[in-house]
């Protein structure tokens, strides 16, 4: 192990705490607040543009394929992406790279199959697109549900990403102090969303994504810098500094080579793949561009700005464990989610030096800003959902006008944000990339079956739907309560209880074939009347052609 690394690993829980410590972390809070002054003064701004429920929804439909996309990078790539990958890596190697490849190619299902047809068939939710040729009450009632608690798994990891982070920041080392960060970030988390809505959101995440790349590739180069840009060096050191030597870079550190450990990596790949085009939080982004054609261009923009993330992400997790090391980065926090900014700390200088902590201010704050934009993103999502699905069409049934609506919104955004705060001071124990894939496993039992079905099945029925809603969605969330996520060991979310009965870590391998299953089983067991036909072909027109969209 390197002097710098073994130094670090006094300083790790309290990265800043000898010598200058106070000079030092007096300069990181300064430059972390005023990154995220900045993001609170454009949600202000674009609150004031916020005029009606199209702008609180969908920003008013003004943005552009390229600025969508940008949104679009800056909402899916999250704590996960910076923080949870970037410690898997660091941890695991090869394994922990796979949540990138995985992550990526996930985007082509959403190019492919959703991106076009969804923004040309909805106007604000996903429940549109149903509510379109199917009953529209039970329908929505299902979709609503099922978008929040998509969202709270997905909101899940972007607390834990936080705790995590700022603790390190504040030199913060007991549990309670991580509780008062969680709390304090879901505050700030309901700010943006009843502030800005969805054009506040946007523009936030725009600025975030530019400052993600722009802060991971100078991490990138000073990293390859660092290794003459050899990567096969970066590689070699990575693998000696893990203590698994060749065995870091091949598969089966985290996924082994048993039953249980070969159906693991296949279930998470499953849920990988084919969460994306089930998230609420992205489906949403569709419907914030004026055409179909822009809708296209936004995925094909974020597919690229993604793409190019994600192969930095090597640099970030391996940089980690050779520079870094994974005894200090565990020390920090035992699911490694402080890897990329220990990272910036290191490659800036090291533990106590100005340019050290300049760095790791600059990163933190851009992974902050990450969080706060992601979670604004999901927050909109489930309590526009709740808003627009359940109480104005469900509740109301339509009686309601836009101020009611909006006003329902806001007030369900703190609800939502209060239950994400208080699940979130339990799981601080996950790995933020490993919380994310249970949501996307979530998404892709629940969401996709039925967004496919709808959009290209012309004998899908509301039973179908309910069906596969909630047959996905109750066979994922029961499957995830019994796993070893949640009990079972110390690193679970409830670590003295243990009811793990079902062996793997995600649903996915059984909960998304059932998603669809049960949705094609309750359609052909459905007597529902025959005009389903004669709405399937105008949605299906609708979703090819745009005639009609809102």
């Amino acid at each position: 192990m390197s002097t710098s690394t073994t130094a670090l690993l006094g300083a790790t829980a309290q990265p800043l705490a000898a010598g200058g410590a106070g000079e030092h972390r007096t300069l990181i809070i300064t430059l972390f607040s005023v990154f995220v002054a900045i993001t609170l003064a454009i949600t202000v701004w674009a609150g004031r543009q916020t005029k009606d429920a199209t702008d609180f929804y969908a920003g008013g439909r003004s943005f552009t394929g390229f600025q969508n996309g940008l949104a679009i990078s800056g909402d899916y790539m999250s704590a996960a992406s910076f923080l949870g990958i970037a410690g898997a890596i660091s941890l695991f190697g090869y394994d922990g790279f796979l949540y990138s490849i995985g992550f990526l190619v996930a985007w082509l299902v959403a190019l492919l199959l959703v991106a076009e047809p969804l923004r040309n068939s909805g106007r604000f939710t996903m429940a549109d697109v149903l509510a379109h040729r199917l009953r529209q009450r039970p329908v929505r009632t299902a979709a609503g549900t099922s978008t929040i608690v998509v969202s709270i798994f997905y909101l899940l990891a972007q607390m834990v990403g936080a705790g995590a982070l700022v603790a390190l920041l504040l030199g913060a080392t007991g549990e309670g102090s991580r509780r008062w960060i969680i709390v304090l970030v879901g505050l700030v988390m309901v700010l943006y969303v009843t502030i800005g809505g969805m054009k506040g959101t946007t523009w936030v995440q725009i600025v975030k994504a530019v400052l993600l790349i722009a802060g991971t590739l100078l991490i990138t180069v000073l990293v390859l810098t660092k290794f003459n840009w050899n990567l096969s060096t970066l590689l070699g050191r990575a693998a000696e500094e893990s203590g698994k030597g060749k065995a870091f870079l091949e598969p089966g550190l985290q996924y082994g080579k048993d039953g249980t450990s070969k159906l693991n990596f296949i279930s998470l790949g499953l849920a990988l793949v084919l969460g994306t085009a089930g998230l609420p939080h992205i489906l949403i982004r569709f419907y914030t561009v004026p055409t179909a054609r822009a809708a296209r261009t936004s995925v094909n923009w974020a597919i690229g700005i993604i793409g190019a993330f994600y192969l930095m992400t090597i640099a970030l997790g391996f940089g980690a464990a050779a520079l870094v090391g994974p005894k200090a980065i565990t020390a920090s926090n035992e699911s490694g989610n402080t890897a990329a900014p220990l990272l910036a700390q290191e490659v800036g200088g090291g533990a106590g030096s100005t340019g050290g902590a300049i760095l790791l201010a600059v990163i933190s704050a851009v992974a902050f800003a990450t969080i706060l934009a992601v979670v604004a993103g999901l927050t909109l999502a489930s309590s526009a959902s709740f808003a627009h699905d359940l109480w104005a069409n469900v509740i109301r049934r339509g009686r309601t006008s836009e101020k009611e609506e909006i006003l329902t919104a806001k007030v369900a955004a703190i609800v939502i944000g209060a239950i994400s705060i208080v699940l979130g001071i339990f799981a601080h124990r996950l790995n933020a990339a490993a919380l994310v894939a249970l949501a996307f496993a979530v998404a892709a039992s629940a969401n996709l079956p039925t967004i496919l079905y709808s959009l290209f099945w012309k004998r899908f029925t509301t039973r179908g739907a309910l069906w596969s809603i909630y047959g996905g969605l109750i066979s994922s969330v029961t499957l995830v309560i019994l796993s070893p996520v949640v009990s079972g060991n110390p690193k679970a979310l409830f670590p003295g209880l243990d009811f793990d009965w079902f062996p793997l870590a995600n649903p996915g391998l059984v909960s998304i074939p059932l998603g669809f299953l049960l949705g094609w089983a309750g359609s052909l067991l459905s007597k529902e009347a025959p005009d389903q036909q004669q709405k399937y072909a105008e949605l299906e027109v609708r979703s090819l052609t745009g005639y009609g969209a809102h």
